[in-house]
């Protein structure tokens, strides 16, 4: 994950605070300015000789950046740098920073030779953009691949402990957790953020399904419902495919009756695969139809379609491995 520095030269309270609620990770600003910025909250602080900014308008800049990294240094290059030169330095050290000044140029220099510079050093010009640019950088984990899967059976399947994750985050109509019985197939649970007449929406809480389903995580890993703890990362997942990033504040595991749901993806060559997942039987908890929208467990039918993930089988303490592997 990008390093996201605010540059408070001048120091300005105004910006400095608004950097911190953006959620930035550090901040750099004048030696003497280093405790007043410790004192509007807990951030590291960086002073400009430990964060040198250099230019790069020619071959001696670039050379001189270079050796300065492989020698343990972290620098800074001065906004205006070029594409290429940056490329040079990146195929030979790490520590790199990049000045930005706007939006565009922050997700410029996060993508550069696919793996962009180790840090991205926001200038105060782009002080409006920094919200979007910690967004951007820090919670969008990019896009996946949903298939419309159509619903084949559903049937109840006695009691069993099932998984709240409450997460740090206000969840939108259309978002929830990939859950499933196998990670090669799981389903796009939606939040609650819907309400009725009975129980108001929980918009920060997913009810993901049993103990023993997996979950999508970031960085293409997976982790068992029960492993899920206050404090750790989980992959939210909207029904156009986008992806970001939120915490798990609190998790509740009750004993409640429990639905198992079946469905099915046709393949592009004709043939049908199919996947379960065990949620709560109970009117507040959904999965997502293929408009976006929420669906009850309890108005779901046979031939309903719904939003669910397919993917090659095969996952050992939730890290992708290749071996065969059926799961069902």
């Amino acid at each position: 994950m990008k390093k996201i520095i605010f540059k408070a030269v001048p120091f300005q309270k105004k910006l400095v605070t608004l950097a911190l609620e953006s959620g930035v990770d550090a901040i750099v600003t004048e030696a003497a300015k280093a405790d007043d910025v410790r004192a509007l909250g807990r951030v590291e602080v960086l002073t400009e000789a430990e964060l040198p900014t250099l230019p790069l308008n020619s071959k001696a800049d670039e050379q001189a950046a270079t050796d300065k990294l492989l020698a343990g240094r972290q620098v800074s290059l001065a906004k205006g740098w070029e594409i290429i030169p940056v490329e040079n330095i990146l195929a030979q050290a790490s520590g790199l920073g990049l000045e930005c000044e706007s939006f565009d140029r922050a997700v410029l220099a996060a993508g550069i030779l696919e793996r962009g510079a180790d840090m991205i050093v926001v200038l105060p010009e782009a002080a409006a953009d920094l919200k979007a640019i910690v967004a951007e950088l820090k919670l969008s984990q990019g896009r996946l691949d949903l298939q419309r899967a159509t619903v084949t059976e559903i049937a109840s399947a006695g009691l069993g402990h099932r998984v709240c994750v409450d997460t740090i985050s206000m969840l939108r109509r259309g978002q929830g957790m990939l859950v499933g019985n196998s990670s090669a197939f799981t389903f796009l649970v939606h939040a609650e953020t819907e309400s009725n007449p009975y129980v108001a929406a929980r918009p920060f809480r997913v009810n993901a399904g049993a103990v023993h389903a997996y979950a999508v995580l970031p960085g293409d890993k997976t982790c068992y419902l029960e492993e899920l703890s206050a404090g750790r990362e989980v992959l939210i997942v909207g029904a156009d495919g986008k992806t970001s990033l939120t915490t798990v504040g609190r998790v509740k595991i009750e004993v409640r009756p429990m639905l198992k749901i079946t469905a099915k993806v046709q393949t592009p060559d004709g043939c049908d695969v199919f996947g379960q997942v065990f949620l709560q039987n109970a009117e507040t908890i959904r999965v997502t139809g293929v408009d976006g929208n929420p669906i009850s467990v309890v108005n779901l039918k046979p031939g309903d379609e719904i939003l669910c993930r397919t993917d090659v089988a095969g996952r050992h303490f939730g890290m992708r491995i290749c071996e065969d592997i059926k799961e069902g």
